[in-house]
This record gives C-alpha cells, structure tokens and sequence, in this order.
C-alpha cells in the first residue's frame, strides 16, 4: 500500500472516529494492547471505540488511553463466543450505521463471518484479515491471515500495514490504588506480602485447555513442602475445581477463586513470585505485570499465544502431556533466578507502597 492511501495517511486527512471490532476474553484483548497502543500514537485526536463482550466495559474503561468508547457486541451466527441475540442485531447494526464511522478495524479474527459484519457496520472504509478465498471487503485494505506466529505480532503487523509503526511489544495491565485496596479487603489476602507467595491457577475457559487438577495439585504439595505460600485464584464458575485443588494441597494453600474481580486479580498476581497456570487470560495479565510464569499448554497453539519473554515465562507443552515433575523443575528454575528486572518492576513498587 503506497503512503497516503492508508486508511491513516488518507489525503483529507485522519480519520475521526474509529471502530474496532474485537468480542474477545481477556487474553484477547490483553494482546491487542501493542495494536491498540500503535493506534493511539498514530492517531492522538481519533476517537476509537471498541466494539466488545459485555465485560470488556471494564476493559475500556482500564485502557482509556487507548480506546474513548465502547459499544456491546450481541453476538452474531458462527460466532462462538457469545450466544447471538438474534433481535438484538439489526437494532445494532442500526445505531453502528448511524455513527458514521470513518474506518472500521476487523481485529477480531481471520475473516469468516466477522468480514461481513464489519462492512455492515457503515464505515467509510474497513480493514482487517481474510483468509484467501474468502469474502474480503476491501483488498487494498485487508492482509492474508497468516497461520503462524505470535498473536501479538500477527495484530501489530495489522495496524503497521494501516500505517501506525508499532510502539513495542511489551503488553499492559494498568494498576489503580483502589486495585490493591479490594484486594487487602478479602480477609485471606490481607497477610500477603508482595513477593511472599506463588499462585496456580488450574481453570481455564474451556475443559481442553485445562491440566489435570490433581497435577496442579502435585505442583501446589512441592512447593508448600519447600516452605512457599500457594493462592490459588479462578473465577466464580471455578471455585469447584479450586477446592478441589486446595483441599489436595492441603497446608500453606489460600484459595482466592471467585473473590476478586479483575483489578483486584491483577494486584494479587503483581504480588506474586511465580505464577503457574493453564494457557488462559491469567498468563497474560503476569506476562503484562512481568511476573515470571510457567505455562502449560495443552490446547491451543503455544507458537501463537506464549508470551514474548521466553526467559521470564516458559511455556510447556507436547501431544505426550506435562509431567510434574518438569512444572516443578521450571518453577524452581524462575524462582531461584530473581529476577531484579521483577523485583523493581513499577507494579512491585506500587504493591509495596500500598501494603
């Protein structure tokens, strides 16, 4: 694409108001941070309004230096992340027609459904990914979805080719005073010191991206046999698995499942001397708030989703299984290494200040 032909070099001049359509979980969102940063730097005065799942309210409202609005997504047919709400729709795409937006991102995917949703949105112009083959709304506006590669670059080379120079890779989670206070707030949590603990996290979105609880369990016994504090954190819907997990821990196990809401998730995880978890939303909130990690990955593609450090986080994985042993040699590994990048990291310092 030749300069000034990109949808941000255009010869009137930038567009005003931006939609980008990404109805996605946390980890999603997590690793459009890099995008969504090279967008705000490229277009200072846009208003970008991000078109989400319910939750990601909170998202935006986290992000707001990035993204100015949001708009909720009512699902759509072949999409699986949220049941449509089929009369729901046409009053969305509607009020979506009505805003008049100048450009409309597909950052959502490879194409499938969502390209036709995108171009019913009533931008000026839209961008995206497509699979060759497939519908496509604007060539000049839209790459091939490559089948390789990590997510966060797959996203930055996006809004690179739309004209906006990537701003690093490196993700974010944005922490608030009032994070750690709601954490200091659950009567377990209140004896935490930062760096005093290591956290599992054995719950995952969907079951085959879950390691056997009883391993993670195994994991939890090594550690609080060598003296270390194990939290155990997990959503509402996991509080089931986590007792399980806790109970097999037995001693120097806290279970926190279901008592923080994201904020506070992210204070009790920038507090943390190791995470390990399944490949969920929780990696990348550690990869963000650079706490060493140690990754299973028994679903998805770990070349697409592994966070970036590889010294930092190691990520598991292989069609044979993950043996206990090997989590518990990594784990040991990170936490003999402390790390000194970590330990003054801005989030330890704003932990410490607000212990």
């Amino acid at each position: 694409m030749m300069p000034g032909t990109t949808p941000l070099g255009r010869a009137e001049g930038p567009p005003r108001r931006v939609a980008i359509l990404r109805a996605l979980q946390l980890g999603d969102l997590l690793c459009a941070v890099p995008a969504l940063r090279a967008l705000r730097a490229a277009l200072p005065e846009t208003e970008t309004v991000l078109v989400g799942l319910p939750w990601a309210r909170w998202f935006v409202d986290r992000f707001n230096g990035y993204l100015d609005g949001f708009r909720e997504f009512p699902g759509f047919p072949g999409l699986a992340e949220r049941p449509p709400d089929i009369a729901r729709i046409p009053a969305f795409l509607a009020e979506m027609q009505r805003e008049r937006f100048d450009l409309a991102i597909q950052l959502h995917g490879s194409g499938p459904f969502v390209n036709p949703l995108t171009a019913l949105f009533g931008a000026r112009q839209c961008a995206g990914f497509f699979l060759p083959g497939d519908y496509c709304p604007d060539p000049e506006r839209f790459l091939p979805w490559a089948d390789s590669g990590l997510e966060i670059r797959r996203l930055l080379r996006l809004v690179e080719f739309l004209g906006a120079p990537s701003r690093g890779e490196e993700l974010e989670f944005p922490l608030r005073a009032d994070d750690f206070a709601r954490l200091r707030e659950i009567p377990e949590a209140r004896d935490l010191e930062p760096g005093g603990y290591v956290g599992i996290h054995p719950g995952a979105s969907v079951a085959p991206r879950r390691w056997p609880a009883e391993r993670f369990a195994a994991v939890g016994r090594a550690l609080a046999d060598r003296c270390l504090t194990v939290v155990l954190t997990g959503t509402s819907a996991e509080t089931a698995l986590t007792a399980e997990v806790a109970h097999a821990i037995g001693r120097r196990c806290i279970n926190l499942a279901g008592g923080t809401d994201l904020g506070a998730l992210g204070a009790l995880v920038a507090g943390m001397r190791l995470l390990i978890c399944n490949d969920t939303g929780v990696s990348h909130v550690a990869a963000a708030l650079r706490v060493p990690s140690v990754v299973i990955s028994t679903g998805d593609n770990p070349a697409r989703w592994a966070p970036v450090d590889a010294s930092l986080h190691h990520v598991l994985g292989r069609e044979s299984g993950v043996a206990v042993d090997e989590v518990v040699g990594r784990a040991l590994e990170l936490l003999d290494a402390k790390s000194a990048v970590r330990a003054h990291s801005p989030a330890c310092r704003l932990l410490a200040n607000t212990s």
